[in-house]
């Protein structure tokens, strides 16, 4: 809880500890697929009505599903926290699994993937990317899943999902705004203290080793404007120490106009119209990645050279103090943007105590990054 009189407004945060590592091989999709569905409408809350009653309120919401969480958000006017409280226990004490609603996401889900993944340039490379880095764990499909696996799904199926993963046992639930810590705790206790726990969540195993052999896949498309290419190595999950440096190392190398890679490739060489980099850290896996798209005629294998050689450079010879301090500079910039707004607080105050056992660390994380030494 984050007591916050700035304004009057209030941001509820539910996060899941379920995503589509979770997920059986064979029904991949289920995570991202409950997303959707627990909108559909509770015993007591009518179908469809979920977004007319944040939104008649003068609220907004949104959801999203990652391979570690599916999470839920309102922000609301702070005089409407009671609304936000009810419906987040209505959807995990009694959501609406019916197939009327099955069917209704079914086609739901299906457009996002047409639009947003199959239909798009590069739209399938993540997924692509996925089954490389992380083969032969569960982090290997994406979050968005197959349609294949969603429509063989019987309704028991995803009732079953549901009495596994919402469960209060298995929920965090973070509120931050403009509230009275000591008149929320009685609300909080009021509308979940009903809700029965749930049996022990199964965790699944992953055994993620860094020193594996690369692979190199080629994916044509026949909507691709232009040539890219993607490279990406494993690495620790978010909560080992070595992911600072990581993260710093990253942004050296090709976050921004003054990275090594966007001035090798775009400035000096030529061959690239961007470079971005990503790490991806997770629960279990995670990895480090460089996106670079070329030039119109560029050959890929001219990218994937000089990606190479600036990545040996930094190996061989470290960073410089301009760069490192631009990294850390750049980094205490991020951290004042992130947490500026009720909801992000409350987003980043269930992070922490999920993944970390720390829900501090929104106080403390940026002295772990500080803490690193150029070297």
């Amino acid at each position: 809880l984050h007591e916050n009189h700035a304004s009057p407004v209030v941001s509820t945060y539910v996060v899941y500890h379920v995503g589509s590592k979770n997920e059986r091989p064979d029904r991949t999709g289920f995570a991202h697929f409950f997303e959707h569905l627990m909108f559909e409408g509770t015993e007591n809350i009518p179908r469809g009505q979920v977004d007319k009653y944040i939104s008649g309120a003068g609220g907004n919401l949104n959801a999203s599903t990652s391979f570690d969480q599916t999470d839920y958000y309102f922000n609301l006017p702070s005089n409407q926290l009671k609304l936000a409280l009810w419906i987040e226990s209505e959807r995990m004490m009694h959501a609406k699994i019916d197939e009327i609603g099955v069917e209704t996401q079914r086609k739901v889900v299906k457009e996002e993937k047409r639009r947003g993944v199959d239909n798009q340039p590069y739209g399938t490379l993540f997924e692509e990317l996925a089954k490389l880095v992380f083969a032969n764990t569960p982090y290997s499909w994406v979050p968005i899943g197959s349609f294949q696996y969603i429509d063989e799904a019987k309704i028991e199926e995803f009732r079953g999902f549901y009495k596994t993963y919402y469960v209060p046992n298995n929920a965090t639930l973070a509120v931050a705004g403009d509230f009275k810590v000591d008149e929320i705790k009685p609300l909080i206790e009021q509308y979940f203290s009903p809700i029965p726990r749930g049996a022990d969540v199964e965790r699944p195993k992953v055994d993620w080793q860094i020193g594996v052999k690369g692979e190199k896949k080629e994916v044509l498309k026949e909507n691709t404007p232009l040539p890219a290419t993607l490279h990406a190595w494993r690495a620790p999950i978010q909560t080992d120490a070595d992911a600072y440096p990581l993260e710093l190392l990253t942004n050296i190398l090709a976050t921004g106009r003054s990275s090594r890679l966007y001035k090798r490739l775009v400035e000096k060489e030529q061959v690239a119209l961007n470079v971005e980099a990503f790490p991806f850290l997770m629960e279990k896996a995670g990895m480090i990645g460089v996106f670079a798209t070329g030039q119109n005629g560029v050959a890929l294998d001219q990218l994937d050279k000089f990606i190479t050689e600036e990545v040996e450079q930094v190996k061989t010879s470290g960073v410089t103090e301009e760069e490192f301090q631009k990294a850390r500079n750049t980094k205490e910039a991020e951290f004042a943007k992130a947490f500026g707004a009720m909801h992000s607080r409350a987003e980043n105050l269930a992070r922490y105590h999920l993944f970390y056992g720390d829900a501090n660390l929104i106080n403390t994380e940026l002295d772990r990054y500080l803490a690193v030494k150029r070297e």
